[in-house]
C-alpha cells in the first residue's frame, strides 16, 4: 500500500507540473502578426492566419492541458473550401508525429459517456498499443478510475493512434472539458465559399513534452469535388513556462 501511495503521489506531482504550451512562429514562418504571436501564409488563393498564443477564455489553464491554436481562413480563390478537423494537423519537426485537430463535440460525447460506464473499467473495448520510443498507451477514448476523463490520441508516422493520459492533470482538480468557451470559440466545420472568411480555435493534444517545434498544416480540399488542391504550412517553435 505504501508503494502504491507513493506512485500515486508521484503521478499527481507530475500532472500538477504540466507546462503551459505556447506556439511561437519561427523566423521562416513568413509575415508575423499580433506582436509576433501569429503568422500568415497563402496558397491557391486561400490565406491562413494562425496564432498559437491567443487563448484567453475558460479554462484559463487550457494551454497546460491541450494546445489551442487560433486560425482565420480567407478564401480569395475560385473554389469552395471544405473545412473539416481532419484537414488540420500539427506535425512534429523531429518526431514526424501528426496531431490531428480534436472535434470539440466528440470531447463532449466522450466525457458524457464516462457518467454511464462502470467505475474502474476501460470502455468501450479498449486495446493496448506499443510504439517505438513511445511506450504503452490506452487505446480507448476515455478512461475510468484514478485517471477518469477523456484523453485524445496522437498519431505516429504509421498512422496508429496512441493515448497518453499521463500528459493531463487529474480531472478532479480541473474544470471539465470542453468548456462553453471552447465550444463557442471553436472553428466550425463546413464549406467556405469564395470570398468568405471563417475563424476560430482548433484544439490539439498537448505537444510540449514531445516536441520542440511543430508545423501547422492545413490541407486544402475542394468542397464540391473532394479534390485536394494544396496545403498551407506555418512552422512554430514550442515554448513552455
Amino acid at each position: 500500500m505504501r508503494a502504491h501511495g507513493l506512485g500515486a503521489a508521484a503521478l499527481l506531482l507530475v500532472a500538477g507540473c504540466a507546462a503551459e504550451t505556447k506556439l511561437r512562429p519561427t523566423p521562416e514562418a513568413g509575415v508575423l502578426v499580433n506582436g509576433k504571436g501569429g503568422a500568415i501564409t497563402e496558397q491557391q488563393g486561400v490565406r491562413l492566419v494562425a496564432d498559437g498564443s491567443a487563448w484567453r477564455g475558460s479554462p484559463s489553464d487550457l494551454e497546460r492541458r491541450l494546445t489551442p491554436v487560433y486560425v482565420r481562413l480567407e478564401n480569395q480563390g475560385q473554389r469552395p473550401l471544405k473545412l473539416q478537423y481532419a484537414a488540420f494537423s500539427l506535425i512534429g519537426e523531429e518526431s514526424r508525429f501528426r496531431y490531428t485537430a480534436l472535434a470539440p463535440l466528440s470531447l463532449q460525447k466522450a466525457m458524457s459517456a464516462n457518467d454511464t460506464a462502470p467505475s474502474g473499467v476501460i470502455a468501450p473495448a479498449g486495446h493496448w498499443s506499443v510504439g517505438v520510443g513511445v511506450g504503452v498507451g490506452v487505446g480507448s477514448s476515455y478512461v475510468h478510475g484514478p485517471r477518469r476523463g477523456y484523453y485524445p490520441p496522437y498519431y505516429g508516422p504509421w498512422g496508429s493512434p496512441f493515448y497518453d493520459p499521463f500528459l493531463y492533470s487529474w480531472p478532479q482538480y480541473q474544470e471539465p472539458l470542453p468548456t462553453e468557451d471552447m465550444l463557442n470559440n471553436a472553428l466550425p466545420e463546413g464549406t467556405l465559399e469564395p470570398g468568405g472568411t471563417q475563424q476560430g480555435f482548433l484544439y490539439f493534444q498537448g505537444v510540449a513534452r514531445r516536441e520542440d517545434a511543430v508545423t501547422l498544416q492545413v490541407k486544402l480540399v475542394d468542397a464540391t469535388t473532394g479534390e485536394p488542391f494544396g496545403a498551407l504550412d506555418i512552422p512554430f517553435q514550442v515554448s513552455t513556462h
